[in-house]
């Protein structure tokens, strides 16, 4: 990727990519719901197809020229149906938001209930926020995690599920630690005769190699990114059963989208091919390994984490206890050269703006073949940035170490210098 013709055509987003390339390389990148792609991944992103309009699905389309765009889309959907083991696979949806609105398009109508877990409690904006679609079209209802486990009670989402009766009932979360339990969500799900959607952008990878319980012999629908912890492209893919295939399809294409974005699903296809391999499946444990000693040694220096660790790829830590808000965690960690996300905790008294806690997490780390060893140093590093986020001294020290962490553990090395 040596983009000499950008470098000479526009400088300024060459200088922009040169940047972005530095700080990946440069930095500790712990955000949860960010991976690096493979350069595969990126050249297939990169290519020509990205020429190609191609409304319709493979063999049925309404452009000529599309031979090799069905190919394409082709792989990608046989690719996912044998990795995830679903009966039907849409990949043309360009995000989860997308992915989720597509499923509620195709099976609910306007002010139909819905339940999923508060955002405030680590679910997602689409999962029924007020500032969302999600909350603006349907009657949304949420449930949350316990105050002193910071785990979900399945026994009260069923007491609310049977309250509140809604159309469908969601899984899936941003900043939830521990093993979701959809077996028993679709248990309560049938019980009012709702939809159960499971939504694993989060934890698709862990999922498709085994490491995180599957949703899909229980859901109806399964909506995921396939960036993240799936190390594929920025996009979304909707997983369902046979007989909804058809009005996700629909719904899909002509209902919320055009041309699909053939460049991408061609790195989709890619991703999927690389999460078939034993190094992939090695790497997704790996990821798990990581968490759980990133928490652990964060544990044992006085933080606390909410559920008190993890069964995942990230964690979220309760900041209340250190006297730092997450905005200015998340500022003193930047500027030494430790990228973290801040996030609402459960109950938080802060508003969303600032919040009281950080999500960590590992797939960037474990990309770059860093192991349980680095987490500790990495948790040192996190606790002196933490314990003095106004001391330069200690940030330009943390910076510097950083740096040669990452020197140690490199990416993209034979990209534009």
């Amino acid at each position: 990727m040596r983009m000499i013709e950008l470098k000479k055509s526009d400088p300024e987003i060459y200088n922009a990519i040169i940047e972005e390339i530095k700080r990946e390389r440069e930095k500790i990148v712990l955000i949860a719901s960010e991976n690096y792609a493979s350069r595969a991944v990126l050249e297939a992103q990169g290519s020509v197809f990205t020429n190609k309009y191609a409304e319709g699905y493979p063999h049925r389309r309404y452009y000529g020229g599309c031979e090799y765009a069905d190919i394409v889309e082709s792989l990608a959907i046989e690719r996912a149906k044998e990795l995830f083991g679903a009966e039907h696979v849409n990949v043309q949806l360009h995000s989860g938001t997308q992915a989720n609105m597509a499923v509620y398009f195709s099976a609910l109508k306007p002010k139909d209930k819905i339940l999923g877990l508060s955002l405030s409690h680590g679910g997602h904006l689409s999962h029924g926020s007020q500032v969302n679609f999600s909350g603006l079209i349907y009657k949304t209802f949420s449930y949350g995690v316990e105050k002193e486990t910071g785990l979900i009670d399945y026994d009260k989402v069923r007491k609310l599920t049977k309250k509140h009766k809604p159309k469908m009932l969601l899984a899936g979360a941003s900043a939830y630690s521990r093993v979701i339990d959809f077996k028993t969500l679709s248990e309560i799900a049938k019980e009012v005769d709702a939809y159960f959607l499971a939504d694993i952008a989060h934890i698709a990878g862990l999922v498709a190699t085994g490491n995180h319980p599957s949703p899909i012999p229980y859901a109806d629908f399964v909506t995921t990114t396939t960036h993240k912890t799936l190390r594929g492209p920025r996009g979304g893919m909707i997983m369902c059963k046979a007989e909804y295939a058809k009005a996700i399809d629909k719904m899909v294409f002509p209902g919320l989208q055009g041309g699909p974005l053939m460049h991408v699903i061609a790195a989709k296809a890619v991703a999927f091919k690389e999460a078939m391999t034993e190094e992939f499946k090695r790497y997704q444990l790996q990821i798990i390994k990581n968490a759980k000693e990133l928490a652990e040694a964060l544990v044992s220096r006085g933080f606390k984490i909410i559920s008190g660790g993890t069964d995942t790829h990230l964690m979220l830590i309760d900041l209340t206890g250190k006297n730092i808000t997450g905005k200015d965690a998340e500022t003193a960690l930047d500027s030494a050269g430790i990228t973290v996300n801040k996030n609402s905790i459960p109950h938080d008294t802060m508003p969303a703006t600032i919040t009281s806690g950080i999500r960590i997490g590992t797939p960037i780390v474990t990309s770059r073949k860093m192991k349980e060893p680095e987490m500790v140093v990495i948790a040192d590093l996190i606790s002196k940035v933490l314990d003095a986020p106004q001391d330069s001294t200690v940030i330009s020290h943390i910076r510097d170490k950083v740096k040669a962490l990452c020197r140690k553990f490199p990416v993209y090395e034979d990209m534009e210098e």
